[in-house]
């Protein structure tokens, strides 16, 4: 050799060379290599999930989601799709270690002959080697992607086992529809789980990864079924199924079922409201953490009743309907422009959708006299009942009418509805206008309105803390106040006018006076008002008369929760739709109840007492005050405002509540397990109509709730608390009485009233109950000088009945 290399030049020449492109390649093949993701970071990698949120029941109701996907262990996986996909995409798996050097050779050539035809050439990748793409490369069509997937290849070969690399590849492969992994692909494709799959439907599934998006549509079902039966006969030809079976496969259509949604519960505005909250706490993408919405495969437990949501949902939206009546059409839910392009595919891309009814979303293509409206579809359709008023682009919602459609009203008023346990805070049920698809704005959460007449519970509350009984003589007067010289005087007047006389507390209550509870604010304090509303949580208001008839502005939740420490002895607790998270392993990581459990966790029993959680919630009204406002409450609905609820038959208690104009009509109030609050309005608050009350527009919406869910409602009372005294009263003159019954006549003389120690009223005597009966005439004869209103005013304590007027409002 040595005398070779001094005598051969050629020899030298032809060494050199060879050194040069050894080393070329060397340095070609550690260039490629420096940069490349570890193997390693397998080991720890994690199939980005969605999140699963479950109702209170435990039952599946939603999930969020930008593609489908399930994690399945190994052992999950039939082995006749384990073999199906080996057939079709690395039948020599289990034998080489990461790359196929004869697959990759035939793949050099297919490139040769096609390069500079445009056309794609045959990949050759091993499923090692796919796994490397689709998770630590990406999808580059490149000689240098090609060559850093062999070296991944053999490397990833080196860290995990055969079996957990199909794991990692039938879990991540895509495979058409939004699904990625084979169990979303057999959900999406055929609507079964994996071990439900019959064997062509199984190999259908082994052929997607060449061409997801090709075989998967109706178009292509030939290509389809030839590729779907070539796999089935690599099957047999590796001895992986007979012939026959193979032939009886083959015999079968593909029988894919039509693209779905998910299914879920229509609870829009509850379950918003909680991807909100979630994507707060845990992120929203894999970049924001382990733990995020749209890749950490959380298990949320949520407080959603999907009866309760249901209930609310049909009782708010025939309201608005009722309101609505036969105005037709008010104006489009949005408009689209023409000028960006094909308005079919506009629609489709907003997202506007409804559920009610038949209804569906479409949008005016064409308008005049011979108008048109184009559906999700592609198609368009005639119209009927369009007026002159609309434009191309208006998006509408429709009716099927005969060989077309015809316009729909969507409700132009709007409106929120929350239910809540008053023991816990959870929320149970929440709407948040006609339906969360025409918008995602939510009323129950995010309107902030006018309370009106459903704040004055919290002024009476108030007042009972500062002396007064529900048994308190105050006058129905006037009562003005010095505004300063640019104001002048303020005069408050009652809701229709009228007034005078003195009447007892829970009589202006269950009334709604104006004049009464400005008095009582007046007397007790108004800093004292607003302190008592600041700490219920309803709002954070200056000390001024109009507040304490409902000017300031809250939300429904905030409300439902103030009424909720009513009924809980004045107990609140924070509202939540949230109960726990669990991670994707089960692990807890995040509670709304965090209150420890000191021993719960002992390994052994030590004798003591067994441990006790503290009470949740904070403590925010003496609980015997919250008592006394309940029980003058359902005064509210047995001879109030609220008398429509009556026939319920149920230990009710609320309030209900009407602003000026009016623009706004409330109702919230429930029972001891249930407490519930609604209004109706205006999106920018305008007048609703002179007619419009909470007793007659909010009231009906409870009434609907609770007669579809009446199994849910029990006839259990509110608990009397510690220290409260029931003490038979006159219920006009307040009184104290020892002879005659309480009945459960809604106009009866004598009822059980709540007092704390002490401030019980002194006996009724003659006298006082001919001073009661003088006073009352003389009122009677002043209101008739007042004119019609007047009268129907003074009606409403005598003779109550379901069209009693709210005598909320602000003035």
């Amino acid at each position: 050799m040595r005398d070779n290399w001094h005598h051969s030049r050629r020899l030298r020449v032809a060494t050199y060379i060879v050194g040069i492109g050894v080393l070329l390649l060397v340095l070609a093949w550690a260039s490629l290599a420096r940069n490349l993701p570890e193997a390693d970071s397998l080991l720890e990698y994690e199939t980005p999930l969605p999140t699963v949120v479950r109702g209170v029941d435990g039952e599946i109701v939603h999930s969020y989601a930008r593609e489908r996907r399930v994690q399945l262990q190994y052992v999950d996986f039939p082995q006749p799709m384990i073999e199906a996909f080996l057939s079709a995409e690395d039948k020599t798996f289990f034998s080489h270690s990461g790359v196929d050097f004869t697959g990759t050779l035939n793949a050099v050539v297919d490139y040769a002959t096609k390069y500079g035809s445009g056309e794609r050439a045959v990949g050759g990748s091993t499923i090692t080697q796919q796994v490397a793409k689709n998770l630590l490369l990406g999808d580059e069509y490149s000689v240098t992607r090609k060559l850093k997937e062999m070296i991944l290849a053999q490397r990833i070969e080196q860290v995990l086992t055969k079996q957990e690399i199909l794991e990692l590849y039938l879990n991540e492969i895509p495979l058409g529809r939004r699904s990625f992994g084979v169990q979303a692909a057999a959900r999406a494709y055929f609507d079964k789980d994996v071990a439900d799959l019959d064997l062509h439907e199984t190999a259908f599934l082994a052929i997607l990864p060449k061409a997801p998006e090709r075989y998967g549509r109706a178009r292509y079902e030939d290509l389809a079924i030839a590729r779907r039966n070539f796999v089935l006969d690599q099957m047999v030809a590796n001895d992986f199924v007979s012939a026959s079976d193979a032939a009886a496969a083959k015999r079968q259509p593909l029988g894919l079922v039509q693209q779905r949604t998910e299914r879920s519960a229509d609870a829009g505005y509850f379950l918003e409201e909680v991807r909100r909250q979630l994507i707060e706490e845990f992120g929203e993408t894999a970049e924001d953490g382990g733990n995020s919405v749209y890749a950490g495969g959380l298990w949320v437990r949520t407080s959603l009743d999907v009866e309760l949501q249901d209930a609310a949902r049909d009782a708010l939206r025939a309201q608005l309907l009722r309101y609505h009546g036969n105005r037709g059409y008010t104006g489009p839910i949005a408009t689209l422009n023409p000028d960006n392009g094909d308005l079919h595919g506009q629609l489709l891309s907003s997202n506007i959708s409804i559920n009610y009814e038949d209804w569906r979303i479409g949008v005016v293509t064409q308008g005049g006299s011979d108008a048109k409206v184009g559906l999700t579809d592609g198609e368009d359709y005639d119209l009927s009942g369009a007026p002159s008023s609309i434009k191309v682009g208006d998006v509408i919602a429709v009716e099927e009418s005969g060989n077309g459609y015809r316009i729909r009203g969507v409700p132009e008023v709007s409106g929120a509805f929350l239910a809540a346990s008053p023991k816990t805070g959870r929320v149970l049920a929440m709407q948040g206008g006609f339906d969360s698809r025409l918008g995602s704005f939510n009323r129950a959460t995010q309107a902030l309105r006018q309370p009106g007449s459903t704040i004055k519970p919290f002024v009476y509350a108030s007042a009972l803390d500062n002396g007064m009984t529900p048994a308190t003589m105050v006058p129905d007067q006037t009562f003005c106040v010095w505004q300063g010289a640019n104001l002048g005087e303020k005069c408050f007047r009652n809701f229709g006018g009228g007034g005078g006389g003195e009447h007892t507390m829970r009589w202006g209550l269950e009334q709604s006076r104006n004049l009464m509870t400005i008095h009582i604010a007046d007397d007790t304090g108004m800093e004292n008002v607003t302190e008592t509303i600041k700490r219920l949580g309803i709002g954070d208001y200056e000390p001024y008369y109009s507040f304490a008839l409902g000017a300031g502005d809250t939300t429904v939740a905030k409300m439902v929760n103030g009424y909720a420490a009513l009924a809980n002895w004045g107990r609140q607790h924070e509202g939540s739709v949230i109960d726990y998270v669990q991670d994707r392993r089960g692990k807890v990581i995040f509670r709304s109840d965090k209150r420890a459990c000191t021993s719960c966790n002992m390994d052994d029993w030590d004798g003591q007492p067994m441990p006790r959680f503290e009470p949740g919630g904070r403590q925010v009204l003496d609980p015997r005050t919250a008592f006394q406002v309940v029980h003058m409450l359902q005064g509210v609905v047995t001879r109030g405002t609220a008398v429509r609820l009556r026939s319920l038959e149920l230990p009710l208690f609320g309030k209900t509540g009407t602003t000026n104009g009016p623009t706004n009509a409330w109702f919230v109030g429930g029972t001891p397990d249930i407490i519930a609050g609604m209004y109706v309005g205006f999106d920018q608050p305008r007048n609703l109509g002179g007619w419009v009350q909470g007793g007659n527009t909010a009231a009906p919406i409870m009434k609907q709730f609770i007669e579809e869910t009446r199994e849910r409602w029990t006839s259990d009372d509110f608990i009397a608390p510690p220290g409260i005294r029931m003490v038979k009263i006159d219920r006009r003159t307040g009184k104290r009485v020892f002879d005659g019954t309480p009945t459960d006549d809604p106009k009866a003389a004598i009822i059980w009233e709540a007092f704390k120690p002490d401030t019980e009223p002194a006996r009724s005597t003659r006298s006082d109950e001919l001073a009661a009966k003088r006073s009352e005439i003389l009122d009677l004869i002043r209101r008739a000088r007042e004119g019609v209103r007047g009268r129907r005013a003074e009606r409403r304590e005598e003779e109550p009945s379901d069209f009693v007027e709210d005598q909320g409002g602000i003035y």
